[in-house]
């Protein structure tokens, strides 16, 4: 196959190689899941290493690696260069602490002719709801917090060729912002109900690694969990 159909477009900070393993070992399994249905080279993954050399975990076939100059901007640089580098007809996003389902790909497959394919991710290990993006009758779906780059399959040239890449940068809500654009400028917008991937299903994997908010999380859980409610509902969970 001369042209990928899936880029999947991974930022990473070096200090998560078991996390890093296991969304790379998703990748796998989601490919195997998809059999015939995905030629050979129809998927790579492009993993930027945030301003050192990364451990490369198992090195597998489909991944190109890339050891980028120090980002300093929550990793909107490294997306736009992986963005660029990419080769695939259809953008994914999932960062070294999340993993695609089974089934994500193939789901995918069967949107292929959308522009823009919003779908449910399990966002139960990092927030207060068991999925994004929510239904709120009379409420844009695309709005702050309610839709993440893991959600998404896009057209490349959608992205690249039409929105410049990751455009938005220099900004926490960036992530939003190109969503957002990528929204208005595509030709159709598909919301779909599948869940294909899970938020935050690395954090334990690499203690030291924590982002600050799995850590206030973490924190949270813990102290809920000394709480005579919290000590019941844990023996409840083991009984």
């Amino acid at each position: 196959m001369d042209q990928p159909i899936f880029s999947i477009i991974t930022p990473s900070i070096g200090a998560r190689p078991r996390a890093l393993a296991a969304a790379i070992r998703s990748v796998a399994t989601a490919m195997d899941f998809a059999g015939r249905s995905l030629p050979a080279g129809s998927v790579e993954m492009l993993v930027g290493f945030d301003g050192v050399r990364g451990e490369r975990p198992g090195n597998p076939g489909f991944v190109r690696f890339f050891d980028l100059p120090k980002d300093n901007d929550w990793g909107n640089g490294i997306r736009d260069i992986l963005l660029k580098a990419a080769k695939g007809e259809r953008v994914l996003f999932l960062d070294d602490d999340n993993s695609l389902k089974p089934h994500a790909l193939t789901v995918y497959l069967d949107h292929r002719d959308a522009e823009m394919v919003v779908a449910r991710i399990d966002t139960s290990l990092a927030f207060d709801r068991p999925c994004i993006p929510e239904d709120e009758p009379g409420r844009d779906p695309i709005r702050q917090c309610n839709v993440d780059p893991l959600c998404l399959s896009l057209s490349r040239e959608l992205v690249v060729d039409r929105c410049g890449g990751w455009f938005h940068k220099q900004r926490y809500e960036a992530d939003f912002l190109n969503i957002r654009l990528w929204s208005r400028r595509a030709k159709d917008v598909r919301l779909i109900e599948d869940i294909v991937a899970t938020y935050d299903s690395g954090r334990s994997l690499d203690a030291r690694a924590l982002s600050r908010r799995q850590m206030h999380l973490l924190d949270r859980l813990a102290a809920e969990r000394r709480t005579p409610q919290g000590r019941g509902l844990a023996a409840a969970a083991m009984a």
